[in-house]
């Protein structure tokens, strides 16, 4: 069983005391495919060490993260512009519009957004997008540059079944993480209404840990628990779900 975890910040300052050792523990479950997605050219020296310690598991993104759009964006922009150009990456992210922590930025995050999807457009690379907020935002520059090769994944996905089939027009996956096992996650409640061909499991580690880990620092081996979630949401085995999944990962990532 070949488990993907599309989404995970395995170069995060939380990992700096047990990364190897938190690493081991996912691939001992079968979680061989790691994708690593950017935040800003600080984190690009940690993300290409990865790489080379895990060679055969970890894949990486480039791109600049909504939260991290701030004075110096230009330099950022041109940062991933230039990484793109001259390393292998097999996507543009995380990207997008975040309105939770700052919206004085919104103009410059939406333009920080369509530049990066437009490099991806050229480098034929699929986009991965980060949503807070902001689904009527992200929505509006997505209609701007939708197109057949437009695609990717509607990360940390968390809003309605409508919002869904918004998303996935514009042919996107939709990755589905720890939300999945909340109580009040309400995605649940709808997700097995949309065909499993259209989903992909990630972590957002260190973040949104699944139950019965809410609260605590997410990693990935606790994939299990989402895989779990969905087996049981769409009535088919762990092994059918993973690969399902790894076969869209693959679809998207083209790896």
């Amino acid at each position: 069983m070949i488990i993907t975890d599309t989404h995970t910040h395995l170069y995060s300052e939380a990992f700096d005391e047990d990364r190897d050792e938190m690493i081991s523990r996912a691939l001992d479950k079968g979680i061989s495919r790691f994708f690593i997605p950017a935040i800003d050219s600080s984190y690009t020296s940690s993300m290409l060490q990865l790489e080379k310690d895990y060679p055969e598991n970890i894949f990486l993104m480039m791109g600049l993260h909504p939260t991290h759009v701030k004075e110096n964006y230009k330099e950022e922009l041109t940062h991933v512009q230039d990484m793109l150009s001259k390393h292998k990456f097999y996507a543009v992210g995380e990207i997008g519009i975040d309105l939770y922590w700052d919206k004085s930025t919104l103009d410059i995050q939406k333009h920080a957004f369509k530049t990066q999807i437009q490099l991806a457009k050229k480098h034929k690379l699929p986009i991965v997008i980060h949503c807070r907020e902001a689904f009527d935002e992200i929505f509006e520059v997505l209609e701007t540059e939708k197109s057949d090769d437009l695609f990717g994944v509607f990360h940390c996905f968390t809003g309605t079944l409508e919002q869904a089939h918004r998303a996935m027009s514009y042919n996107m996956k939709l990755g589905i993480g720890g939300v999945a096992t909340f109580k009040n996650g309400k995605i649940d409640q709808f997700l097995n209404q949309i065909d499993l061909s259209h989903i992909v499991l990630e972590t957002d580690a260190p973040y949104l840990s699944p139950v019965p880990y809410r609260g605590k620092r997410n990693e990935s081996s606790y994939i299990i628990n989402v895989l779990q979630k969905l087996a049981l949401l769409y009535n088919l085995s762990l092994e059918e779900v993973a690969e399902i999944t790894t076969s869209n990962s693959k679809a998207i990532f083209k790896i």
